[in-house]
């Protein structure tokens, strides 16, 4: 078969990484890629968004199935514009991918289906919702509606921080249109968990779960990241309460979407948090994770294109899935400023080292110059090492870290602690 993978960071290298090992590949296109995903497939400059040129494309090339990572384009429809000339895609239509796209449309959606999730009032009116926040004890969660490149979530601590937050939402438009309507919700406490799900409309298959690690410092101080480290499995979290998870809020969520008139077909991230009352939703991802899916995808046993397959043809529930039993840990290296402002161009060394002494590295910003890579965005690598358990998958992701230089690098010290404090507490 020829695929065309849509995206060009580190969650779409572990995708083409994944489909790489199917027998059933011939070929394998990557839109526009990153100079890690040249190195399995062939990249073509075509920006993620441009829908004509992207349907043109997977036209002359003979693509047999298209697989679409970020978000931006399942939200603009690009499934109903490759569906529209033919072309099967895999990933939800503009209607279902509204669950990712509006956090009031799946806020709603889970009140209306009593779907567990934190407490929350919508706003689309600066002084009222102003208002509304001044009554409210921090810590306060205030979310632009829209889409923001993970990064339009404020966990206020204080109300000065909330009411900054809010301002930069609707009335500095921080975020563009993103933030025209934003959602005031309470803060939730406990253990976060992430679990990504195959979704065929009614069948759900759930993943291995992860925990992803947002804030930009150790210790889950700073900014709110597109994500800095991430692992699998969860030995701190009771399977039992993993299993509530997918009873109670991710099979119900499917549902819910088929009988709203809006079937999902794809991947579904459900982010969550365990809390004493039990796992609620934090947030709905209409597509895989980043970087959730570079520990989860290296776990995977079966043929990644087999199960994709499966779902388009509507027989997701008799797809075989194995898991290993192995731990993966992910850290991020990223560039200086981020997630503000950062340089690109830095010249990147000690990839080769790293992958050598076992490491799976995926790329997430980077380019090529000079025949040598160089930094092409602010998360550049995601460093994964692998083992029997968190603690060795955990020590080897950070010696190969360890091997990676390139000026201004910086990356959490932590990712996984919690995870072992758990054990060894």
């Amino acid at each position: 078969m020829n695929i065309l993978v849509i995206g060009g960071g580190g969650r779409e290298h572990a995708i083409v990484w994944s489909l790489a090992k199917s027998s059933r590949v011939q070929k394998l296109y990557c839109a526009p890629g990153n100079a890690g995903i040249a190195q399995l497939a062939e990249c073509v400059p075509i920006g993620v968004m441009a829908f004509d040129e992207l349907v043109r494309f997977a036209k002359d090339k003979a693509i047999d199935l298209v697989v679409v990572g970020p978000d931006d384009p399942l939200a603009a429809g690009i499934v109903d514009a490759f569906e529209a000339a033919g072309i099967p895609a895999f990933g939800p239509n503009k209607a279902a991918a509204e669950i990712e796209g509006s956090k009031i449309f799946m806020k709603h959606l889970l009140r209306k289906y009593d779907i567990p999730t934190a407490r929350y009032e919508t706003f689309d009116d600066y002084e009222t919702a102003l208002a509304y926040l001044r009554k409210q004890q921090p810590p306060i969660v205030v979310k632009a509606d829209g889409l923001a490149a993970g990064k339009g979530v404020t966990v206020a601590r204080t109300m000065e921080e909330a009411e900054e937050a809010l301002r930069g939402m609707m009335i500095d438009r921080v975020f563009g249109a993103s933030g025209t309507r934003v959602v005031i919700e309470e803060y939730l406490e406990g253990q976060e968990m992430s679990i990504l799900s195959f979704v065929d409309g009614m069948a759900v298959r759930p993943m291995v779960p992860a925990q992803d690690h947002k804030p930009v410092f150790d210790g889950d101080r700073g900014p709110n990241t597109g994500g800095m480290g991430t692992y699998t499995p969860l030995p701190h979290i009771d399977p039992a309460v993993i299993e509530e998870a997918v009873e109670r809020i991710i099979k119900p969520t499917a549902a819910a979407m088929v009988k709203e008139g809006r079937p999902f077909r794809g991947v579904l991230f459900a982010g969550l948090m365990v809390t004493k009352d039990g796992p609620k939703v934090i947030e709905f991802n209409a597509r895989m994770g980043d970087p959730e899916t570079q520990v989860v995808l290296p776990r995977l046993r079966s043929d990644l294109l087999d199960i994709i397959l499966a779902a388009m043809d509507g027989k997701l529930d008799q797809a075989a899935i194995e898991w290993s039993d192995d731990a993966a840990v992910c850290v991020i290296l990223a560039s200086e400023g981020y997630p503000g402002s950062y340089p690109k161009g830095i010249p990147i060394e000690g990839i080769d080292k790293a992958e050598a002494a076992g490491a799976l590295v995926f790329h997430a910003g980077t380019a090529l110059k000079d025949g040598g890579f160089v930094t092409n965005g602010g998360r550049v690598l995601g460093v994964v090492g692998r083992g029997r358990d968190i603690e060795e998958a955990r020590n080897r992701a950070y010696e190969a870290c360890g091997l990676i230089r390139f000026e201004g690098m910086h990356y959490r010290k932590d990712i996984a602690a919690k995870a072992l404090a758990a054990k060894n507490g």
